[in-house]
Parts: structure tokens; C-alpha cells; sequence
């Protein structure tokens, strides 16, 4: 999950819902409410931990920080140098993941349809939003922490892609490689009381309308495609009198026109059929280790 949320682009929520641990983790933070803090203040700290399901929590909360810390400075690198094998490589995890999670929708009606055409539509339009400029200061961050989070626990929209719109992907990336405390404290504050009050909402959905909320993260997916499609190319665009790089989706003979470099179509599929079997793989292990 950790290694996702640090792509602009692709989703922890979607391992999380491909390993089958997405509705536990979303009722472990659920359970963080008012008797959690109750039974912390008395220092009944076993029955706490049982409440929250601590060492679930603890295990899912250790790896995404082990792996953004680790990773963050080599997704950076990676995008940069080899971003075609990267989007490629996400483009079949994402496809495949997509299919595996509509697996969970038991009925397929007019509603569970609408909802996935709906989740689709969201997610394409946010792909296409335009990233802006936004200030450094320290609610804005906790506000950011706050958004980014819910987006990073949605199968199909990025926490990183949400933190690029509202300018401050590179920003958060850069505390993050330089380890400054004050601004990943104020963000991870942000983040915790988002993803605490929006844990309420998604379970209540998948309780209620589980068909429905999986139709719709479905959807979430397969609009994200668009931002994950390999061939791009940058046209810069004035907004407000501000110059922004803009990303355009292409076909590869474009591609190699306007770049004037190779589009290297059949490394590009090989690298979404290894995203493609990688997620396959981890589904399979899931299930053999759940049995």
C-alpha cells in the first residue's frame, strides 16, 4: 500500500481491496472513536488494543511507513528516468485489480451499473483537473493530510495524485526525503482525522450498500486508467497568468513523433502483463494463506 500511495496516479485502497484486508482495515480505523479513547484514558490498554484491532492496525500502519520512507526517493527516480515501463507496469496492475474487485459485486442491476459509471466519471474528471497553486501554510498542509488520506484508502484515486492536484505532491515528497518533522507532523495530523471520519462513512456504505459501494470503487478504478495511460506528452497551458506542464494521453505513433524517441510498444506490454500476473499472484497467495 505504501509503495502505491507514493505514485501519483494509483491507489493503496486497491491493494488494500485485491489482499482482502480493505473492509477490515476500513472497521480497525472505524474503531478508533470515543470508547477506543475512553478505554485508553482508564489505561485498560489491552482491551484498547483488542478494540482497535492494534496489531492488525499496527502491522498495515509499520509497512506503509517503512515503504514510503524507502521508497519515495526511487519512485522519484524511477518516474523520471523510466516513466513509459513505470505507467505501463501500473496501467496492467490497475486493469486487473479492477476486474478482481467487481468480483465482489454479487448482483449486477441498474444500480450497481449507474454506480460504476458514476465512480468511472469521478475519477476520469479528476485525472483531468488541472494542478494548482496552493500556500505552504501549516493549515493548508493539515488540510491537504486531511483530503489526501481519504483518496489514498478509495481503490482507484490516488492520495498522491489528489496532493498534485492541490500543489503539494513534490512538497510533501521533499519533507519526506529530507525528514522535516514539523511539516509531516502537521500532515500526518490532517491525515489521521480524515481518514478516522471518513472510515465512518465507507463502512456504513459497505454495510449498507455493499453492491452499490464496490460498483462505485470499481468505477474509481477504471477511470484512473486515463491518468495511468503510458504515452503522454507535455504541452504547457496559462492558467490565471501561471504556466502549467500539462500531461496528454497519446497513441505511441504520436508519441514517437512528437518526443522523437522510441515508443517501445512491446516493452510496454510486457511490463503491463508483469503488473498484470503480480496482482494475480498476490490474489492467489492471499487466498492460499486465508484457507
Amino acid at each position: 500500500m505504501g509503495a502505491a500511495d507514493v505514485i501519483p496516479g494509483v491507489s493503496g485502497g486497491t491493494i488494500a481491496f485485491i489482499t482482502g484486508i480493505y473492509e477490515e482495515l476500513i472497521e480497525s480505523i472505524r474503531a478508533i472513536n470515543l470508547k477506543a479513547l475512553r478505554l485508553l484514558g482508564a489505561f485498560q490498554l489491552k482491551e484498547f488494543w483488542k478494540h482497535i484491532n492494534g496489531n492488525f492496525l499496527i502491522s498495515v500502519v509499520a509497512g506503509i511507513a517503512i515503504s514510503i520512507f524507502s521508497l519515495a526517493k526511487l519512485m522519484k527516480f524511477l518516474l523520471e528516468t523510466h516513466p513509459l515501463y513505470i505507467w505501463s507496469f501500473f496501467f496492467g496492475l490497475i486493469i486487473i485489480s479492477a476486474l478482481m474487485v467487481s468480483r465482489e459485486i454479487k448482483k449486477w442491476d441498474l444500480l450497481t451499473i449507474t454506480s460504476l459509471i458514476i465512480g468511472a466519471i469521478i475519477a476520469y474528471t479528476i485525472t483531468v483537473l488541472t494542478p494548482t497553486s496552493t500556500p505552504d501554510a501549516w493549515w493548508f498542509i493539515l488540510l491537504s493530510g486531511a483530503i489526501a488520506i481519504c483518496a489514498m484508502i478509495l481503490p482507484g484515486i490516488s492520495g498522491a495524485f489528489i496532493l498534485l492536484l492541490l500543489g503539494k505532491y513534490e512538497y510533501i515528497i521533499t519533507a519526506v526525503s529530507e525528514f522535516n518533522i514539523p511539516i509531516l507532523l502537521t500532515f500526518l495530523v490532517g491525515a489521521v482525522a480524515g481518514i478516522i471520519a471518513f472510515s465512518h462513512l465507507l463502512s456504513w456504505l459497505l454495510k449498507n450498500y455493499h453492491g452499490m459501494t464496490v460498483a462505485l470503487l470499481t468505477g474509481f478504478m477504471v477511470g484512473s486508467l486515463n491518468k495511468i495511460w503510458p504515452w503522454k506528452i507535455i504541452d504547457t497551458e496559462l492558467i490565471n497568468g501561471i504556466a502549467f506542464d500539462v500531461e496528454k494521453n497519446v497513441l505511441p505513433n504520436t508519441f514517437e513523433q512528437v518526443n522523437g524517441s522510441d515508443p517501445l510498444v512491446w516493452q510496454a506490454i510486457l511490463m503491463c502483463v508483469i503488473g498484470i500476473l503480480l496482482i494475480w499472484g498476490i490474489e492467489k497467495l492471499a487466498v492460499a494463506i486465508k484457507k
